[in-house]
């Protein structure tokens, strides 16, 4: 993303490992069942190579999931880039967010993750959130500090 001319980034970060966790224990779970059936079907030779591969692919795919997601904040605006192949990019001006809440599930507790949901004003855009964050709070933190200078340096800035 390309700065604006006095922009600066509050907070640059992608999901926290910890909170893609369940997608590794479900493929994980689910190349070691593959691998079962492949034990009793084949040979045990077979179904350790399969295993293996099964694990490594659930590994990458939840790597790349997380990388190809970036959250970003900055003095004038929030932006968020999905994909790799295709993108999608979100962004709103730092002036238009209203609220900003922080949620944090049991299992997300758990993991110390949470998501920051952000509200903006003349939108419908429910999905802008940052799914995830390993420190919702300070993201918030960084919103509101974010929010607070664009109000002291003026309309003129944004």
């Amino acid at each position: 993303m390309d700065l604006h001319p006095g922009e600066e980034v509050v907070f640059e970060g992608h999901p926290s490992w910890r909170a893609l966790l369940s997608f590794y224990i479900g493929g994980i779970a689910g190349a070691v069942a593959i691998a079962v059936i492949v034990a009793l079907i084949a040979n045990t030779g077979i179904a350790v190579v399969v295993g293996v591969v099964l694990i490594a692919l659930d590994i990458v795919v939840g790597f790349i999931r997380r990388m190809a997601t970036t959250y970003l904040v900055t003095n004038q605006r929030l932006y968020i880039r999905r994909g790799i192949l295709s993108k999608r990019e979100q962004q709103t001006r730092i002036d238009r967010v209203q609220n900003v809440n922080t949620d944090q599930r049991f299992r997300d507790r758990l993991l110390r993750v949470g998501t920051v949901d952000f509200d903006t004003a003349g939108t419908d855009d429910s999905e802008f959130r940052f799914v995830g964050i390993s420190s919702p709070s300070q993201v918030a933190a960084a919103v509101d500090r974010a929010q607070r200078e664009a109000a002291l340096a003026g309309p003129s800035s944004v």
